[in-house]
């Protein structure tokens, strides 16, 4: 039997058990049927956010932003054509500057980044990022995971 990846929805924040052989771009979720790469950020907050962090096997690259943030505003475009190109090699997601998450993790100044895997924070970058960037911190994410974790 193929190791399991474990993918939370987007939508209902199920966590889905996913074959490693099986492409995890065409997944959809056993609760609410919907995919579970929508191929955009997703935007997290609180609870849902630990849950994500806490259960996915998929890493995380998270934009502390803002509305407000002219800099946030302009980095959106490349986080979202990130969030097209790379998925589902990890989860794109979008937090809200202003919720204790920020305080949580420390952020000082947005835009803020921040990859985490398996729970931890694995890198993190203050302003504004390329898609080179992202696309360096998903490929080491990747070479750093083992067996199907690496392949999505």
């Amino acid at each position: 039997m193929p190791v399991q990846r474990k993918i939370i929805c987007p939508h209902c924040d199920a966590i889905n058990k996913v074959p490693g052989d099986r492409p995890a771009q065409k997944a959809s979720c056993g609760r609410c049927h919907q995919k579970l790469f929508s191929g955009g950020p997703v935007e997290l907050e609180g609870p849902r956010f630990h849950k994500h962090l806490a259960n996915s096997d998929v890493p995380l690259i998270v934009d502390f932003w803002a509305p407000w943030c002219g800099p946030c505003r302009s980095m959106a475009p490349t986080f979202d054509r990130a969030a097209q190109m790379l998925e589902p090699h990890a989860r794109f997601v979008n937090v809200d500057a202003n919720a204790a998450l920020a305080n949580e993790f420390g952020v000082q100044g947005i835009p803020a980044l921040f990859a985490f895997q398996g729970g931890k924070v694995a890198f993190r970058h203050s302003g504004i990022a390329d898609l080179g960037m992202l696309r360096g911190w998903v490929d080491r994410l990747a070479a750093s995971s083992s067996g199907p974790h690496a392949r999505a």
